[in-house]
């Protein structure tokens, strides 16, 4: 109970701190004139300033240090090789904020070339193997179980850039990515709780703190009074690194955990973010068959797909955060009476036709609007 007593303490000290520092760098972001400035592609019309996401890693990183220490000191955590495991892996996570940290503000302020943002994520998700973190197991998904280390630390590398990038690219209209992020980051949250990981779920409640001031400013802010901000690449990537930290974590086999044996944690883990990462491979796989540049920013995102369809910014930020949750609730539900594979199969195909009913209902909608234009003429 008094591992509870510090989840809860350390989230309304996230909260509070992240209420105190996003006013502060919103008056430097209007004073620096530090803004993301509108284009054809992007949704906002004004100059938003774009640093939000700044305040999100020194904030974890104050409270998971000042919270942790108090529980060593009040005896909550138990000596031994365990504490030195999560010690290391904790120590190794930082590190990797800390090179996403600087090549994200770096971007936000100057620019920063995908190829040299990539190297960093790369070295970044290095960081899990180092700490003995890597998928070890597919737990039957397409037959497959046990993976030895030569091909699980690469999957490994590959996963967390992939997940890190999802929620990066589904960052494109206002609350979109930190509420699908929150979403996740509660779930895991639950899920460590309930498996007594309590410093793995005391930095989830803190990711979620720290957040919810973020998510205020950025849904309900206005931009004429000056209340408005975004995340930006500093605060997309620390998420999004926070994110694949859990998804790895959970989803490595350890003999000590004991799981329903019908569950699946790699498939459960990735419920949770089933929308941004198969929004991404939708979206790279339409750039290679039409032969454009896979990393080069474009229209074709879930969320332009809702904009295209009629719908509000907010309208669609809500819409699609059900669908995410639509996602994971039958994913849990589906992998206890269903193969794995098969529930995920059904995913792919639920996403698959839910977007070609999208591209019909878009299409239908610009044949009207053309038709309304040749009448006008």
């Amino acid at each position: 109970m008094e591992n509870l007593y510090v989840i809860i303490g350390a989230f309304v000290c996230a909260v509070l701190m992240g209420r105190i520092f996003i006013p502060n760098i919103l008056v430097i972001s209007l004073r620096k004139r530090l803004f993301d400035e509108p284009d054809e592609r992007k949704v906002h019309r004004r100059p938003v300033p774009r640093l939000g996401g700044v305040t999100f890693f020194p904030v974890i990183l104050f409270t998971l240090c000042t919270f942790t220490a108090a529980r060593l000191m009040w005896g909550l955590i138990p000596d031994g090789g365990e504490a030195r495991e999560v010690l290391g892996e904790f120590l190794f996570l930082m590190g990797g904020l800390t090179l996403l940290y600087i090549v994200g503000i770096a971007d936000d302020l100057v620019g920063v070339r995908y190829r040299k943002k990539f190297l960093v994520q790369i070295l970044a998700a290095a960081m899990f193997p180092l700490s003995g973190l890597y998928v070890n197991s597919f737990y039957g998904l397409f037959g497959i179980y046990q993976l030895s280390p030569e091909v699980g630390i690469p999957l490994t590398l590959l996963l967390v850039v992939f997940i890190t990038n999802s929620i990066n690219l589904i960052d494109g209209i206002d609350g979109l990515a930190s509420g699908l992020s929150m979403v996740a980051l509660v779930v895991f949250g639950v899920l460590f709780i309930h498996y007594q990981f309590w410093t793995y779920a005391l930095l989830a409640f803190v990711s979620v703190g720290v957040i919810i001031p973020f998510f205020s400013y950025n849904v309900f802010g206005s931009v004429e009074r000056g209340r408005k901000i975004f995340m930006g690449d500093t605060g997309s990537l620390t998420l999004g690194l926070i994110l694949s930290f859990f998804v790895i974590k959970y989803s490595m086999y350890d003999p000590s955990v004991r799981r329903l044996p019908i569950s699946s944690p790699v498939l459960i883990s990735f419920s949770v973010l089933m929308v941004p990462c198969l929004d991404v491979v939708r979206v790279v796989m339409r750039r290679a068959r039409k032969h454009r540049a896979l990393f080069m920013p474009d229209k074709s995102h879930i969320h332009h797909k809702f904009l295209a369809m009629g719908f509000s910014p907010r309208r669609a930020m809500v819409t699609i955060q059900v669908m995410s949750a639509c996602f994971c609730a039958f994913t849990m539900v589906a992998i206890r009476y269903v193969d794995n594979t098969l529930v995920f199969v059904a995913d792919v195909l639920i996403w698959t036709l839910l977007n070609v009913w999208f591209d019909k209902v878009i299409a239908r909608r610009e044949r009207r609007q053309k038709a309304g234009n040749i009448k006008k003429c």
